[in-house]
């Protein structure tokens, strides 16, 4: 779907179109759930704030500017739904990101095993990023996972978070430095 195209849907969304906003929530399902998951780092909380956000946006839709791109938009919703759950957890004490075992709330990083002993290494090094990723502050979480595990460009992270292109890549320096500094807290070399 091109932007045109994205934007005629919007407006009959706007206009109360369920069957035009399955349209939208089918095209971003995938990448919500897992901004979601890099956020909150459980698949059935990022499963469901990620469906909360799509509610939240049709109810919304009005406020939404139409001669914008909806994603950005959208990702303002899902990102504040996800700091409001993620301190709620922190109020309530329960699963506060810094407590989380090992096994808990591991976003995946997919890789390709060749052997068993590359598979158990592999798995070490997925679950010691995902816990240094929680320890990191949320502004530098974000940013590493927008680039690195989302993979989008300089450009779409500006877009998304609504900071200049300089501001991408001095964030982006900062966080991966405090990535690799809690990594070798953690005994990591590389």
């Amino acid at each position: 779907m091109n932007l045109t195209d994205e934007r005629s849907v919007i407006e009959r969304c706007r206009k109360g179109d369920r069957e035009a906003f399955a349209f939208i929530v089918q095209k971003y399902m995938k990448p919500a759930y897992y901004v979601a998951l890099g956020y909150v780092g459980k698949p059935e909380d990022a499963l469901d704030l990620s469906q909360d956000a799509f509610v939240n946006a049709f109810r919304h839709i009005k406020r939404f500017d139409p001669s914008k791109s909806f994603f950005p938009w959208f990702y303002s919703i899902l990102k504040n739904l996800c700091m409001n759950h993620l301190n709620r957890l922190r109020r309530r004490k329960e699963d506060s990101i810094d407590q989380m075992t090992e096994e808990e709330g591991q976003a995946p990083i997919p890789v390709e095993t060749i052997n068993p002993e590359q598979s158990v290494v592999q798995k070490d090094l997925e679950t010691k990023i995902g816990l240094a990723l929680k320890r990191l502050r949320p502004k530098d979480r974000e940013i590493i996972i927008l680039q690195h595990l989302q993979d989008y460009s300089y450009q779409e992270i500006a877009d998304l978070l609504d900071i200049p292109i300089g501001t991408v890549m001095s964030r982006l320096y900062s966080a991966r430095r405090a990535l690799r500094r809690e990594l070798e807290r953690m005994g990591v070399t590389y």
